[in-house]
């Protein structure tokens, strides 16, 4: 048994709230936790937001973000108490010893300097190389992290590659020195699943060809199975359960633990069409102003009332573009959007108060859908003035109807955005939509910022709301799972174009087209090796071609 590089032994960690109306006080957020992690090992830290996950990741380099302080226990890294080390030495420890991964790569690299000179920064200020030596050990990471054209990729600045070589240039950052511990933090929770097994396995084999100790942050036990090997799960701030992977995944011993290993267990049956599309988009092709190229083409699809289409694909396959032209903020080239029996404009600002009705939008971001300034009331109670002409105590009873239709029921009408969880945030915009009285509501990606069972429970508050409303929804989404979840009718999109389109029995049954067959293989299973026979597969049909 060799020894822990890292140890942790009953770590506290705390911060001070500021309550609207009420004095300051602090709270505690992670309450003893004590783990070990040896050099070459991934202990993978898995929880709902709020669990503590980024904090005790954070805290393996001493640091506390956004006002957090570490207020007890001990956090002992190659053979020191870093909790009780001086601030010079933490500057060699930050960057030097331990690095970083963060969630989102597009927000932490500096567009105005190429990618090689930001990868190889904390490589050459730390005094591990020279500027020469780091530069040729990011090309050899480039290359093991799979990234095209490693020789020139760095000349590269950040916008003119992908979402997932960015994340992978990241990982090449925090590589680059030669660190003892890496903590990734939901490297690949925004990325598509068809990019997200790439950056996986890079940093699966990163990983094990360096021998670096890993903390893997993340809130889909899927895929924190696939790279771990230990989980530990938290629930504010608290260790349920600690344990290898085969038995986290297998052997699940508390109630929390079962319920992630369970998640996405919605059971939907496919309806059948009982009536009339409330949407036709006919033939629809479009472009952005100022550009050349069709990012839609020749697009065909219909909703029923009281049906889920799923609009499936990769980022920048066109669904959210489709999403512009439905609700007329993308005026179309050529084709049709026909809605409740009338062609509707192409100009959102011309069409008619009751078009804007009928056709309502749930956004992904609730944080950024709603005024945090304004009350949950006043938010929902919008739409049923300049709607309905609503006032008073009839629009106070119909917000306190639409609470309790998306179950937050009393007690919520005057509180702030910032005073709410993220689910229960999205079931305000759900309610808002739902104010409207509409017949068609598209949801953008409204479960893919959420943890698992927040999502879950969204979705069948989604699929309950649709069956008492008759309200048809269009769900765009890259999650296979929520598709499967939710919908009666599927378009799988890619590069603008629909290239598979029918019932869910129909599109999810094969043969299936290239595209589906790897969007579909993507999907993270809950088992052993699964991410290794994947890759493997690929390998064998790329050979076989």
């Amino acid at each position: 048994m060799s020894e822990a590089f890292v140890r942790v032994r009953d770590l506290k960690i705390g911060a001070t709230v500021y309550p609207p109306g009420e004095k300051p006080h602090d709270i505690e957020i992670v309450h003893g936790v004590s783990f070990d992690l040896e050099k070459g090992k991934v202990l993978g830290l898995i929880g709902e937001s709020g669990a503590g996950k980024s904090t005790i990741g954070l805290a393996s380099m001493a640091y506390g973000r956004g006002g957090v302080e570490l207020t007890g226990g001990e956090v002992w890294v190659n053979g020191r108490d870093i909790l009780k080390t001086s601030k010079g030495d933490l500057r060699a420890l930050r960057g030097g010893e331990v690095t970083y991964v963060s969630q989102s790569a597009a927000a932490s690299f500096n567009p105005a300097k190429q990618i090689l000179e930001q990868v190889t920064e904390a490589a050459i200020r730390h005094g591990k190389f020279t500027k020469p030596e780091a530069e040729a050990r990011a090309i050899v990471l480039f290359e093991k992290l799979g990234l095209p054209d490693p020789q020139n990729i760095g000349r590269r600045y950040p916008h003119q590659v992908s979402g997932g070589q960015l994340q992978r240039c990241m990982s090449a950052l925090a590589l680059c020195p030669e660190p003892d511990l890496v903590v990734f933090d939901e490297p690949t929770t925004a990325l598509d699943v068809t990019t997200q097994i790439d950056v996986l396995m890079a940093i699966k084999e990163a990983i094990r060809d360096t021998g670096v100790a890993a903390l893997y942050i993340t809130h889909d036990l899927a895929v924190v199975a696939q790279v771990s090997d230990d989980i530990m799960v938290l629930k504010m701030g608290d260790m349920v359960e600690y344990g290898s992977v085969d038995q986290i995944i297998n052997r699940p011993q508390e109630a929390y633990t079962q319920a992630l290993v369970s998640v996405r267990s919605i059971e939907h049956e496919e309806k059948q069409p009982t009536s009339d599309p409330v949407l036709i988009c006919e033939n629809i092709t479009a472009r952005y102003k100022g550009t050349k190229f069709d990012v839609l083409k020749d697009v065909t699809v219909e909703v029923h009332p009281g049906q889920t289409l799923a609009v499936v694909g990769e980022s920048g396959s066109g669904k959210s573009t489709l999403a512009r032209v439905i609700t007329g903020l993308l005026p179309q080239r050529e084709g049709r959007v026909h809605f409740a029996g009338r062609d509707l404009n192409p100009v959102m600002r011309t069409r008619p108060r009751e078009d804007l009705r009928e056709l309502q939008m749930i956004y992904q971001m609730a944080d950024t859908a709603m005024n945090p300034r304004q009350t949950v009331g006043t938010i929902i109670g919008r739409p049923l003035e300049f709607y309905f002409g609503l006032r008073g105590a009839e629009k106070q009873a119909r917000i306190q109807e639409l609470l309790d239709e998306i179950e937050l029921g009393r007690g919520f009408q005057d509180r702030y955005p910032a005073e709410l969880s993220g689910g229960q945030k999205q079931r305000v915009c759900i309610a808002r939509a739902l104010a409207a009285k509409p017949k068609l509501i598209i949801c953008d990606e409204v479960t893919s910022a959420l943890d698992p069972l927040v999502a879950d429970g969204i979705l069948k508050l989604l699929l309950d709301l649709q069956k008492i409303e008759d309200v048809a929804y269009l769900f765009i989404t890259h999650d296979l799972a929520t598709v499967r979840a939710i919908a009666d009718s599927i378009a799988v999109m890619y590069q603008g174009e629909v290239v598979r389109y029918g019932t869910k029995t129909e599109v999810l049954r094969p043969p299936f087209d290239d595209y589906t067959d790897l969007l579909l293989s993507s999907v993270p299973e809950m088992k052993l090796g699964w991410l290794e026979e994947v890759i493997a597969n690929r390998k064998m049909e790329s050979a076989g071609n």
